[in-house]
């Protein structure tokens, strides 16, 4: 008998960063175990940075229950309050046991609110996170790495997508952790990696003229 997907709940929101849940969901939904749905404030389409138009599978009001974790994807918005109806949802995850992953400022938005002060956690950059959360009182346990794990709940900075993928994956085991190292590897490395020191910005190739007449 096969075994029933545990649904894994992405938050959704207008100028959400869309390009910070690619990794993490790609992986989660194509696993065995997960299964990835977005949920909104309400069933209204949303708009992402990107341009991508998303439409809610469910919402913070009827979503499903039991599910395996919630992920906060970063945006402007956290900072102004406007998903602040989310943070009920976030409480239901973490006293049913569910992992709760913050990247970018969606980590601003859980220290704001205290979820961080006992946990170890990372953020953009700890001036930043103080700055954007004034209740934040955690910063004895901020930690300057990419992304941090600690007891079910993931944060990253901006930059660190890669790497909350990577701490979401092994916390929900997802995939071996060795698997979840070369897959790392691969996407910051690429299949060259001595090639990357530098990125080919500005160049161009003249592929289309040469052995023209």
């Amino acid at each position: 008998m096969t075994e029933e997907k545990k649904d894994v709940l992405v938050f959704v929101f207008e100028g959400f960063a869309d390009w910070e849940s690619a990794y993490v969901c790609t992986e989660l939904n194509g696993s065995a175990r997960y299964r990835v749905r977005t949920v909104g404030l309400d069933g209204e389409p949303v708009r992402s940075m990107g341009g991508l138009r998303v439409v809610p599978d469910c919402t913070v009001a009827d979503h499903p229950r039991g599910f395996a974790a919630l992920l906060l994807i970063g945006g402007n918005v956290w900072l102004d309050g406007s998903n602040d109806a989310v943070l009920p949802l976030v409480e239901e995850a973490l006293d049913s046991g569910a992992a709760v992953g913050g990247i970018c400022n969606a980590a601003s938005f859980l220290a704001e609110h205290g979820l961080l002060d006992e946990r170890a956690h990372t953020g953009n950059t700890l001036e930043y996170l103080k700055q954007c959360a004034p209740h934040y009182r955690g910063d004895a346990l901020f930690r300057e790495e990419q992304a941090v794990a600690d007891r079910g709940v993931v944060t990253a900075n901006g930059a660190g997508t890669l790497e909350f993928a990577c701490a979401v994956l092994s916390l929900l085991e997802a995939k071996p952790d060795d698997d979840v190292r070369e897959w790392y590897r691969l996407h910051k490395e690429g299949f060259y990696p001595a090639s990357n020191a530098e990125p080919s910005i500005g160049s161009r190739s003249n592929d289309r003229t040469s052995g023209a007449s």
